[in-house]
This record gives C-alpha cells, sequence and structure tokens, in this order.
C-alpha cells in the first residue's frame, strides 16, 4: 500500500455541514421542588360554641417567617429563568462558528434509564436560550466532531464559549501507478484508532471520495474499499486542529470483467453461471450473466464458467493497473 497524505490549512467554518445526527429523547417535565409542593397543615378540633362566646378576642399576633421561609423565596427567586448565550469556536483563537452547529444542554439528575435529562435544544450557530439557576452539561456538534463541558447558570447574563478542538478530512484513491478509479466503486470507513479492531469505534461509514468530514483533532483508523470483494486499503492518518488533512490511498487492484467465448476476441455467450476463486480456493465472485464485472486485488486466481451442466475454466493473474478483460474459450477445452 502506498499513500499520499497532506495537510492543508482550510476555513472549515464556510465549508462544513453538520454531519452528526444524534439520537435524542423528548425532554422530561421538571418535577416539583419539594419546597414547593402543597403542604399538609394540621387544623385543630373546633371548640363548643359557648366556649367560643365567651372567649376573649385578641388581635393575632405577628408571626415570624423563620429562616426555613426565608430559603424558600430565595429558592422561588433563583428558579426564574435567566439568559445564557452559547458559542462554539474550532480553536482556540478561532472565530465563532457561523452555522452548522446543535446544541443540547442537559440537567445534572438523570431519569429512570439513568441518562441525563435533556433540559434545551437548538440548532443556532450562537444559542440564546432561558435557564433557571443551577447546574448543567452541555453537549455542542459541528459535523461528526464533538464536545461537552459544564455550566453553571447564575442570576443574569451568563455566557460560555466550548472550544471543539477540531480539523476536517477528505479522502481519495486510485490505482497503484495513478490510475483513476470511478467514484461509484470507492467508499470509505472512519474509525478512531487503535492496535485492534475490537478497540476501533466507527466514527463515518461510506463515505464518497472528496467528501470533508468534520473531526476532533486526533489520529484515525482509515478503510478504503475498492469495489465488493477483496480489494481493501488501511491507514492512519492525523486530523490537526483547524486544518484540513487531504489523503489519497493507493489499491494493488484492478477491474476484471469476464466472458466465454468459442475463438479468441468471439462475441460474448450469453446465460453463463460464473465463479471466481483465489489459489486457496477461497469464491470471492459469483455471478450470471454474459459479461459480469468486478474488482479483485491483486493475486493469482480461477474462473470457472458453467453453460450448461459443461464447465470451463482458465487460471488468471490480476496486476495493480488499467481495467482488463478475461476470456474464457470453449474451444481449449
Amino acid at each position: 500500500m502506498k499513500l499520499r497524505y497532506w495537510i492543508g490549512i482550510l476555513g472549515i467554518a464556510a465549508m462544513l455541514a453538520p454531519m452528526l445526527a444524534i439520537a435524542e429523547d423528548p425532554p422530561v417535565p421538571l418535577p416539583r421542588r419539594a419546597d414547593r409542593m402543597p403542604q399538609t397543615v394540621e387544623q385543630p378540633a373546633a371548640a363548643p360554641a359557648a366556649e367560643l362566646a365567651n372567649a376573649d378576642v385578641a388581635a393575632p399576633a405577628a408571626i415570624d417567617p423563620g429562616p426555613a421561609a426565608a430559603a424558600a423565596e430565595a429558592v422561588a427567586v433563583n428558579t426564574t429563568p435567566q439568559p445564557v448565550t452559547l458559542m462554539a469556536k474550532i480553536t482556540e483563537d478561532g472565530n465563532s462558528l457561523p452555522d452548522g452547529v446543535t446544541w443540547r444542554v442537559f440537567e445534572t439528575r438523570t431519569d429512570a434509564a439513568g441518562d441525563l435529562v435533556l433540559a434545551q435544544k437548538s440548532d443556532d450557530a450562537t444559542a440564546h436560550l432561558q435557564l433557571p439557576p443551577g447546574s448543567y452539561v452541555v453537549h455542542v456538534a459541528y459535523g461528526r466532531a464533538q464536545t461537552t463541558d459544564t455550566l453553571t447558570v447564575a442570576e443574569g447574563e451568563n455566557s460560555k464559549s466550548l472550544i471543539l478542538d477540531a480539523g476536517a478530512m477528505r479522502l481519495n484513491a486510485a490505482v497503484t501507478g495513478d490510475v483513476a478509479i470511478p467514484i461509484n466503486l470507492l467508499r470509505f470507513d472512519i474509525y478512531t484508532s487503535g492496535s485492534t479492531e475490537a478497540d476501533r469505534t466507527l466514527v463515518a461509514q461510506n463515505l464518497s471520495p472528496n467528501d470533508i468530514v468534520t473531526l476532533n483533532a486526533g489520529t484515525y483508523h482509515i478503510v478504503s474499499y475498492f469495489g465488493d470483494v477483496n480489494a481493501v486499503v488501511r491507514a492512519d492518518l492525523r486530523v490537526e486542529p483547524g486544518q484540513l488533512t487531504d489523503a489519497t490511498l493507493y489499491h494493488r487492484a484492478a477491474q476484471i470483467s469476464f466472458k466465454l467465448v468459442s475463438e479468441a476476441g468471439g462475441e460474448a455467450i450469453a446465460d453463463i453461471d460464473w465463479t471466481v476463486k483465489t489459489a486457496d480456493g477461497q469464491t470471492v465472485f459469483s455471478n450470471i450473466g454474459a459479461f459480469p464485472s468486478t474488482v479483485l486485488g491483486e493475486g493469482d486466481y480461477l474462473v470457472i464458467a458453467k453453460r450448461g451442466d459443461k464447465p470451463y475454466s482458465r487460471e488468471f493473474q490480476v496486476q495493480p493497473g488499467a481495467a482488463k478483460e478475461i476470456e474464457v474459450l470453449t474451444t481449449v477445452y
């Protein structure tokens, strides 16, 4: 495998659109605070009418509300929503992102499933929210880059900037020797880095050539698929904050087509059952038709063309390069 790989400065905020979808549960209504729940007051037993008639009438005594009532009043004041402004940046010294941002603000309490309760959501680049004073967890997503931080809302104006520490990646591939590959035969998956597949997490799947993907800065494991059989290339690439990682991966493979003919250069015979096996006998391709085509990695193969009950076969070799045609002759056997 060969890899051509370079990094260039990019105004990411102007180029990228959001590409990350995060599952979201509907907000759960806030529970009533304990001190605001209806209080049960024990009523004294009614006195006999005669006793009430003979009783001296006194002016009602002043009641000291006490510290508990004062605290309850303070809590009631503190539940008034306060203005909160949230902004996101790619890097510490960058400008605020103008669009493509999704905000989610969670309470610190959890629901019955153990998940944080969603308080508010906004798709505005600069979010202007109203939140009661208290502690929250803020999550921001921009493409596939995301970050989370805590937020404390106090009385008055509140604002917070989150730094995504993100860059971007653009991928392409070719056959060794700079042979172009049709874009409909190429796709890419991006994983977090790891020494084994079990250590990696899928970040983006089935990307097309030249798609620009926003990612948090770091190293990623890239898998390039040329066709659907065995032409696969892997590479580890790094994304730098505020920069575009532009990479081309190289495949040692070729497009191969088959036809069964009665003479060299003849017309393809229809309704043929095709099977392609590797040198160790593993079947990697099967098809029915006159002129099937596939992509095969570099190596030795055996193709079997079955016409009715009669099979015809040929050994062939795949080398990296332009598309090739393999003829299987009926007259050879």
